[in-house]
């Protein structure tokens, strides 16, 4: 979750992208990788397929509202609506950052629940979050990881893994609707979307990897910090590079510390003495405590 609403600000502030153009390359650059993360999810079980296809039947027409508002505008007003399209960037890059601090601190261990097949109160409501959220990513590409999840969890009964699974199911499927959509609007960079590539599919791979030993809720933090200080950026406040040189300096002192806390403790760990088991962010008990069921 975030990928989509990080690359957009970094586009802008750090390449010059006009942003009707960041929005288009990141929507479509979006939809090839996540579908690779989609495939990998249909194929572990994580998937509500039935419910993604519901969210998928409010949010493709909108987010092709979202991409002609946005070619709409553009063409209309010149380029002076790109500074009132990279405000409504980061006022929803806030907004984003702020539910996910929601998320983060709402977030409890508890047992499993999942969700059966949607029934007529589920499928009004994947409904509505797919129009809303599907007009917020054609318009801005802010959405298909940030609100989605949020709206999933708070929503429906289900299972953090299955949440993960389903929205990037349905987000690969969106993204290639509102990316098609940019493409034939004329805003997308196909030379930047093939360098993104080349770093993004290894970025996710290492990317997991670093995030199995974090712990989840301090990477919720971070995702949310990082999504409000790229929209105070954007916004233009006060002191907001500042805030963005301290934020960074504070984020990449903290990993490095825990790093280092995760090599010393390996290296004073008695011999012969296993590591504590880990703990299943879904359930009360350790996975180690867990026997796998009979066939």
């Amino acid at each position: 979750m975030g990928g989509g609403s990080l690359m957009t600000p970094i586009l802008i502030l750090l390449f010059n992208f006009n942003p009707a153009v960041a929005v288009g390359t990141d929507i479509l650059h979006g939809a090839v990788f996540k579908s690779f993360g989609a495939v990998r999810h249909r194929r572990l079980g994580t998937v509500k397929a039935r419910l993604g296809s519901w969210m998928l039947l409010g949010s493709a027409p909108m987010s092709l509202v979202g991409v002609w508002a946005t070619t709409f505008l553009t063409r209309r007003y010149g380029e002076g609506v790109d500074s009132v399209q990279g405000k409504v960037l980061g006022c929803t890059l806030i907004v984003g950052g702020l539910a996910f601090l929601a998320k983060a601190l709402t977030h409890r261990a508890g047992s499993v629940v999942d969700m059966g097949r949607p029934g007529r109160r589920d499928r009004v409501v994947a409904v509505m979050i797919g129009a809303v959220g599907g007009f917020v990513v054609g318009l801005t590409s802010v959405g298909s990881g940030t609100l989605f999840g949020l709206a999933m969890l708070f929503a429906f009964p289900l299972a953090a893994r299955s949440i993960v699974g389903t929205d990037i199911f349905h987000a690969a499927a969106l993204l290639w609707v509102a990316g098609f959509g940019h493409l034939v609007a004329g805003n997308v960079e196909l030379g930047a979307i093939a360098w993104l590539l080349i770093g993004s599919i290894p970025g996710v791979l290492i990317g997991s990897q670093v995030s199995v030993g974090v712990p989840e809720r301090t990477l919720r933090f971070a995702l949310a910090a990082a999504l409000c200080v790229s929209g105070l950026k954007l916004l233009e406040v006060p002191y907001s590079n500042l805030i963005v040189v301290v934020t960074l300096v504070a984020g990449l002192a903290g990993l490095a510390a825990w790093g280092l806390a995760q090599l010393f403790r390996k290296e004073t760990a008695p011999p012969g003495v296993p590591p504590l088991p880990a703990r299943n962010p879904d359930t009360s008990e350790t996975t180690s405590s867990k026997e796998s069921p009979a066939p």
